[in-house]
């Protein structure tokens, strides 16, 4: 067996991602994509207000601090938290691309406890497209970019559009965003995840 899935390999046919010409970018903060969102929202007071910012390519970097909320384990993150901030931060990929998509699929490596307190900082790259498929890892790590590996993350993210989340999201909250003067902040309320 060979440990990774074969879902997260990119066909031979896959492609390098392209970053869109209208990126924010490096070193651009990528704010939230939606302020109701638990990743990186601002209107949520246990969410993980994981903040990102666009690097070169098809990069981006992020971090949050894991507060006692958080926690699983006494005094450590749960491990949900942990995924949850991996497939946040590799979600905001697809800012870059300019395009709406889903998570597909995210397998998760644990490879030590994150202490409550702990600012884990991640980091994430798109490595292929192939059609409405987009192939992409990110990794955290303790204290800072040159900090020990906590986890790590392959993820497959599928390009919808947003007739996806108006046909299976809750009506007041998809009228409020659909609502949103600033049609940028109307966009990235679609951003991420189903």
């Amino acid at each position: 067996m060979s440990g990774r899935n074969t879902a997260l390999t990119p066909p031979a046919d896959a492609t390098a991602p392209v970053r869109h010409p209208d990126a924010p970018a490096p070193g651009e903060p990528l704010g939230a994509h939606y302020e109701h969102c638990f990743g990186c929202g601002e209107d949520q007071p246990h969410g993980l207000h994981l903040e990102s910012r666009a690097g070169e390519g098809v990069r981006v970097t992020a971090e949050f601090t894991v507060k006692t909320a958080h926690q699983g384990a006494p005094g450590l993150a749960h491990g949900g938290v942990l995924a949850t901030a991996l497939d946040e931060t590799l979600g905001s990929l697809n800012w870059l691309l300019r395009v709406i998509a889903v998570t597909g699929r995210l397998e998760t490596d644990y490879l030590r406890p994150v202490p409550v307190g702990t600012v884990l900082y991640l980091e994430a790259e798109v490595t292929a497209v192939a059609g409405r498929k987009i192939y992409s890892t990110a990794v955290g790590r303790i204290g800072g970019p040159e900090g020990p590996v906590a986890v790590r993350a392959d993820a497959l993210f599928i390009e919808v559009k947003v007739d996806h989340f108006i046909e299976n999201g809750r009506p007041e909250e998809i009228r409020a965003a659909m609502a949103e003067p600033d049609q940028v902040r109307r966009a990235r309320a679609f951003e991420v995840n189903p």
